[in-house]
C-alpha cells in the first residue's frame, strides 16, 4: 500500500515551490481582510482607507516591498 507524500518526504525544489504557493495564498488572504477593515480597525493599524484599498488591490504576483530582496 502507497502512503501519501508529506512535505517532508516532497524534494527540495517542490519544497520551495510549495512555499512560494502558499505565501502567495497567505499573502492574498491578508490582502482580502485588509480591504475589509472598517476606519475605525485601519485608524488602529495607522492606514487610510486609500492606503488599504491601494493595498488590497494590488495583485498577488506583486510582493510586498519587505519581501523583495535588494541588490547590493
Amino acid at each position: 500500500m502507497h502512503s501519501i507524500p508529506t512535505a517532508r518526504c516532497i524534494r527540495p525544489a517542490r519544497a520551495g515551490l510549495l512555499q512560494r504557493l502558499f505565501a502567495a495564498l497567505s499573502l492574498y488572504r491578508q490582502r482580502q481582510h485588509l480591504g475589509r477593515l472598517d476606519a475605525h480597525m485601519l485608524r488602529d493599524i495607522g492606514l487610510t482607507a486609500e492606503q488599504a484599498r491601494a493595498e488590497a488591490d494590488l495583485p498577488i504576483w506583486h510582493p510586498p516591498h519587505h519581501w523583495v530582496q535588494r541588490q547590493p
